[in-house]
């Protein structure tokens, strides 16, 4: 059990029978009255964010989120194929739990899938992925680093802006966590 006034940021509750992870906490002292918690919570199965105040004292069951490595294998129609890489089981994903991390992995490429009570709710890409671009408009003599961006698809399908000097085939180290070009590699 974790009190409301032990909130700090990335702690995983129980409320009313949902699960939320606390994105966002303020301890009120307000100078008159009682004391309370103003919080920001995202519940973790269907990513929607709440407002919530609590009482300092209120107790909250914490919620045990396990984190697999695992291998996507394909996908087939809207279900992706998972396969756990220690036990070679393969689970199957609706595309609602893997479209955040959908647009930047490949087949063979490990991820982290996050459970709940023996479910997978989520999937997680790796922070910096590699990926080869296949669609862009071609780059001209004089384009700098700094001289401004164009959208570029990539094998994935993603869409992302890239340098000016980036050309169809070039291989490029993508940012998972903000979707941002970060090099050539």
């Amino acid at each position: 059990m974790i009190a409301a006034g032990d909130f700090r940021k990335g702690v995983t509750i129980e409320v009313d029978g949902q699960v939320f992870t606390v994105v966002d906490f303020m301890h009120v002292k307000p100078g008159k009255g009682a004391a309370f918690v103003r919080t920001k919570l995202k519940n973790v199965m269907t990513g929607a964010v709440i407002e919530k105040t609590f009482s300092p004292t209120e107790r909250f069951e914490e919620a045990i989120i396990e984190r697999k490595e695992m291998q996507y294998l394909y996908n087939d129609g809207d279900l992706y194929y998972f396969m756990d890489t220690e036990t070679y089981e393969q689970i199957p994903l609706n595309y609602d739990k893997v479209e955040d991390a959908i647009k930047f992995i490949k087949e063979n490429m490990t991820v982290t899938v996050k459970f709940y009570k023996g479910e997978a709710f989520s999937v997680e890409p790796p922070t910096f992925v590699e990926l080869e671009v296949v669609e862009t408009e071609p780059g001209f003599r004089g384009d700098t680093a700094t001289g401004g961006s164009k959208p570029a698809t990539v094998e994935t399908g993603a869409v992302i802006q890239v340098p000016l000097f980036i050309n169809v085939g070039d291989k490029i180290r993508i940012d998972t966590r903000t979707g941002e070009y970060l090099e050539r590699v």
